[in-house]
């Protein structure tokens, strides 16, 4: 069996917020200002997205778990700092509690025009926050072997991440509705397994050749091997409240992605399940989070999804002392003890019968 280098499978981790009026507490146009101001500091880490009321940042190329934390938590600083000296706010959460996305406008860019074009009201209407995760991987071959067997664990760690239960001002009755509105997007979800690296760029290159898309960041899959970069890119989760959920929704997709390839080192190979199967666990995932139940597809049987959750870090443990993330998992409990974000976002809720307060929670858990 050959040696691992643990240092190989490196992070970079892509985190959406909202910006907020303070006094409305509604998502707020900032007419790129924070971006303009940010690129004085953290250059090209913060960048604009497709609606004004979105700020986008991306980490450097992280060596372990711990860069990652300092690296998130730095720009969350920056950004909220920014922010603030502009006169807005900044939150993390996949839907803005209450803000119709008929009042936010688009950023003036020339591919964001062209894909509202295309898109129609499914791009005007994507008001989103997301988590994106990147794993250095040695080559597209192996990322692509990685992909296909890790996207059985999506629907447990999305349930972790679960943090948008509102809507326009409705209670939508899921713990993550920005996947419903992601939903209405061609080329996402989870992906198809694919026999081969030569086979995804097949797929891929008829869809340039036939004018489906014009490049491979167009197919928004919710794991996918990178267009660009050799990585796998994890892009199913919701944007958390809190750098530690980030950080442990970072660490346990390192550690699935090393526990995959170690298995691969020993002949060893984890089942493949039909994409079918895998979209079961990803609705009940984005409708009851941790407080529902996943096939579990060997059983053939129905199992507390926290059950399944505690059985996925099991499988994951013989790594996580060589990543050095043992402590970022573990917050992974803390989650299960105190609830996702969305449920923390409801109790507010129930509570204070308020959505401005839940904003206010968002707001003021934005550097935890």
């Amino acid at each position: 069996m050959a040696d691992i280098n643990y240092n190989n499978f490196t992070l970079g981790v892509e985190e959406e917020y909202m910006v907020i009026d303070p006094v409305t507490r509604e998502l707020k146009s900032h007419e790129q200002q924070i971006v303009n101001e940010g690129h004085k500091v953290i250059k090209d880490k913060v960048k604009a997205e497709m609606h004004q009321a979105v700020v986008e940042v991306g980490t450097d190329i992280c060596r372990n778990v711990e860069d990652a934390y300092h690296d998130v938590m730095t720009l969350r600083q920056t950004i909220s700092q920014i922010a603030g000296d502009l006169g807005y706010w900044v939150g993390a959460a996949g839907t803005h509690p209450f803000s119709h996305w008929q009042s936010q406008l688009i950023t003036d860019h020339a591919r964001y025009s062209q894909i509202v074009n295309e898109l129609q009201e499914a791009a005007r209407s994507n008001l989103i926050f997301g988590l994106h995760v990147h794993v250095g991987m040695e080559d597209r071959k192996m990322a692509l072997h990685i992909a296909n067997s890790a996207r059985y664990f999506l629907p447990h760690v999305y349930a972790l991440s679960v943090n948008s239960p509102f809507w326009e001002g409705r209670l939508t009755g899921y713990k993550s509705y920005r996947s419903k509105i992601f939903d209405k997007f061609p080329r996402t979800g989870i992906p198809d397994h694919f026999q081969s690296i030569e086979a995804y760029d097949n797929y891929v290159n008829l869809l340039i050749k036939t004018n489906c898309i014009d490049n491979a960041k167009k197919i928004w899959y919710d794991l996918r091997v990178h267009p660009f970069f050799n990585t796998v890119e994890f892009r199913i989760c919701d944007v958390p409240l809190t750098v530690d959920e980030t950080i442990a929704i970072t660490a346990i997709f390192q550690a699935i992605c090393v526990k995959l390839y170690k298995l691969r080192t020993q002949n060893m190979n984890f089942i493949s399940y039909h994409r079918a199967l895998i979209n079961e666990n990803k609705w009940r995932a984005s409708r009851y989070g941790i407080d529902g139940s996943l096939i579990d597809f060997g059983k053939e049987t129905e199992v507390n999804t926290r059950v399944l959750i505690f059985e996925l870090l099991d499988f994951v443990d013989d790594v996580v002392d060589h990543l050095g993330s043992r402590h970022a998992i573990s917050y992974i409990h803390k989650i299960l003890e105190h609830g996702t974000g969305a449920d923390r976002q409801l109790e507010v809720y129930n509570s204070t019968n308020s959505l401005v307060s839940v904003v206010d929670y968002i707001h003021d858990n934005f550097l935890k």
